[in-house]
């Protein structure tokens, strides 16, 4: 760990629960929600190995049976 980390990790242990409940919420804030996952990166890239074997769909060939 970095030093700042260790740092920031014995401070948090200092404060009592409603505090680090409030430190936890500030410090989300500072984190994107939309990062990809490594599951995220493998699906993107397992779809563009598909795309590059030919093994997609072209939106223009799919139709939509009419309503019965």
């Amino acid at each position: 760990m970095s030093p700042i980390r260790n740092q920031l990790v014995e401070m948090i242990d200092y404060l009592p629960d409603q505090e680090q409940m409030l430190v936890f919420e500030i410090v989300k804030r500072f984190i994107s929600d939309d990062v990809a996952t490594a599951d995220d990166l493998q699906a993107t890239q397992d779809a563009r190995d598909e795309y590059v074997r030919g093994e997609t769909v072209n939106h223009n060939s799919i139709t939509v049976p009419p309503a019965s």
